[in-house]
This record gives structure tokens, sequence and C-alpha cells, in this order.
């Protein structure tokens, strides 16, 4: 959320019943194993991940294999078009879209991507250790309250806090027709600013929860950047307060690795300027000022093909390249069964269990 006069963190008087949930919850948030966590590539490349295809089975919806693979909304849909989100059925092949282009340098701290709908993480290494990225889909800005560009830090952090609505997003909601829309949220899990909340340097703008998850990879807030609750409770452990945060607008990624050149493209948002640019002539750009002699010949057709199809997944676009279709094609699907979230996970609490 945006725009927070007021922002109030839990009360040391609060119930000795809800300390020790907080607790208990707490003690669930940093149990690691949610985290995309991949080594970061060599310097011929800025790709990470993998693309996956598994089965479905009649229990999951396509949101619950999404939050499993910590993709969004948006990735998980436009990956998979005519794929039904509540009911895929069983042994309906569902792919996996986990193999991202990174942002550009530098690889430090934060960045988010805003069209992308990712969030990357660089921890800090020693020399002993290798270098590693961590991503997240978000949740973003809905039409009108754009999230700045640019960089800041992390400010400071909250645990459970509260949130006094600002009159202008009561007044939103209300004309809406949600007459009763609350003008102030209590601590808890039904706290639209949900249990974890990282301040940005950027006035009312924060990376945190939200009660809503299956909100995450759509246009959902006024500002904020939205986590699943589990990946909020992730960066909430590891982030300190100075972590150097970037915020780009980027839909055209160019991607490479194997002397291959890949394409990324993702839905504009509309709300920064050349936004309504060709993505066309954008993408040209951006392939032209990266390719060099090093990098074989650009089929352009397939670089038209898919900025036309808004392909979120890297294509491949060097000449003689696999197509991305028989790509995916030669994966060997695997079967999903993991259990289902569950109504109970509709809220800003991380799950119970590491999934």
């Amino acid at each position: 959320m945006k725009r927070m006069p007021r922002f109030l963190p839990t009360a040391a008087a609060h119930s000795v019943p809800r300390l020790l949930t907080f607790v208990l919850l707490w003690l669930c948030w940093v149990v690691p194993g949610w985290a995309a966590t991949f080594p970061l590539p060599a310097s011929d490349s800025n790709i990470v991940g993998r693309l996956r295809v598994v089965t479905a089975d009649a229990r999951n919806t396509l949101l619950d294999i999404a939050r499993h693979y910590d993709l969004g909304y948006e990735e998980i849909t436009a990956a998979n078009p005519g794929v039904s989100i509540w009911l895929p059925g069983e042994g309906t092949p569902v792919i996996i879209p986990a193999e991202f282009i990174l942002p550009p340098r530098p690889w430090k701290g934060v960045v988010v991507n805003i069209p992308q709908r990712r969030l990357y993480y660089f921890p800090r290494h020693t020399a002993a250790e290798p270098a590693m990225v961590v991503t997240f889909p978000i949740g973003i800005a809905r039409p009108g309250w754009p999230t700045p560009l640019g960089s800041t830090r992390i400010i400071a952090k909250y645990k459970d806090p509260a949130w006094i609505v600002p009159k202008d997003i009561q007044a939103e909601h209300r004309s809406q027709g949600e007459a009763d829309f609350p003008d102030y949220f209590p601590p808890g899990p039904n706290n639209p600013m949900g249990m974890l909340a990282l301040q940005t340097g950027f006035s009312q703008i924060f990376i945190h929860g939200t009660n809503r998850p299956w909100g995450v990879g759509m246009e959902v807030s006024h500002g904020c950047i939205h986590l699943y609750p589990e990946n909020a409770a992730y960066l909430f452990e590891r982030l300190p307060v100075g972590t150097p945060v970037r915020i780009i607008n980027q839909p055209v990624m160019v991607g490479y690795k194997n002397h291959q050149l890949y394409l990324s493209v993702s839905t504009p948002v509309g709300e920064y300027p050349g936004d309504q640019d060709s993505l066309l002539m954008r993408a040209i750009d951006e392939v032209s000022r990266t390719r060099n002699q090093e990098w074989p010949n650009i089929d352009w057709d397939r670089v038209r093909q898919t900025v036309n199809a808004r392909r979120v997944m890297p294509v491949p676009v060097s000449v003689g390249a696999p197509d991305l279709d028989d790509l995916i094609a030669s994966i060997t699907p695997q079967k999903y069964d993991v259990a289902p979230y569950g109504i109970e996970a509709n809220d800003a609490a991380p799950p119970d269990t590491p999934r």
C-alpha cells in the first residue's frame, strides 16, 4: 500500500496469547526452503533458472502451483494460455516458467523490475562463497498509483504493523461501493500491509507481505511492492536497514548464454514515460545494442513474434536456435502432487510448513 501518514508497529502491551502466536509464526517464517535461489551465472551469461513442465492433479489450482514455484499470476497464466486457473484438471501439462533474465548490473542489494513483476535479491558474499541471486514474484501498483523509479535504500523494518488508511485510499474504496471499508487495520493476518514490512526511502513505499496472496503478480497495490507472506518473511530476516534498492521499468529484457541471445517481453504497465513507445522498436534497439561480433546473427522474425506474443519466458532469437515451443516439448513432465495451500493460506500469515 501507499501513502501512510502513520505506520504503527505492534504495541508491547499485546496479550500473552497473541505474543505466543506471533512467536510460533516467526519460527515458521525463518524455516528455509521457500526461496527461488540460483547461483549467479558466469560473465558470459545473465540467465538463471530453467523451464519445467508438471502435470496437475485434481486437487490443485494453477495458482497453487504458481505459488509453490515462486511464480505470480501473470507469469503462470501467460505461460499456460487456455489452462483453467481454478480447475486445470488431472494430468494437464503445466509449464513452469522458472527461467529469468536478470536485470541490468550492478547486481547488488534488491532490484525490482516493475513490468517483469519480479524482485531480485543479490546477497552479499565473501570471496570463499558463491555469488547467489534470489528472485520472487511481486504484486505491482494499479493504474494511477505508479511506484517511483530509481535508487533508494531500506530505511526501516516493521514486524506486525498496524495501518491507518489514508483518506484518499478510503475515498477510492468507498467510491467503488465499499461503504464499510475500514479506516484502520489492526496488526494481524487480515492486515493489507501484511505481517512484515520493509520501508524504502521513497515516500510511503514499502516492500511487504499481503493478506491477499493470490493477487501476487497482478496490479493490486497503491504503489508498494507486494510479496507472498513467506517471501516477505525470507527477505525481512535477511535485509538489514541500509540495503540498496533499485526500481526499474524494463519490459524488454535481452539475455545471453551458450553463445545464444534470448529475448523476454513483458506488457508495459502504462504509467511511465516511454511506455507508449513501440515495443518492437525497443526490442530491436535492445537486441542490436547487446549483439556483438561474438554472437550469432539474429532471427528478426522470431524477435517480432516474441514481441507480439508478449513471451515473458526467455525466447532464443539467434538464427538456427531451437524454437521455444520445441524446447518445452522436449521437457519430460513431472507429476505435481504437493498438497494445495487451502483457504487458510489466503491471508498474510506464511504457510505452516515449507512447500
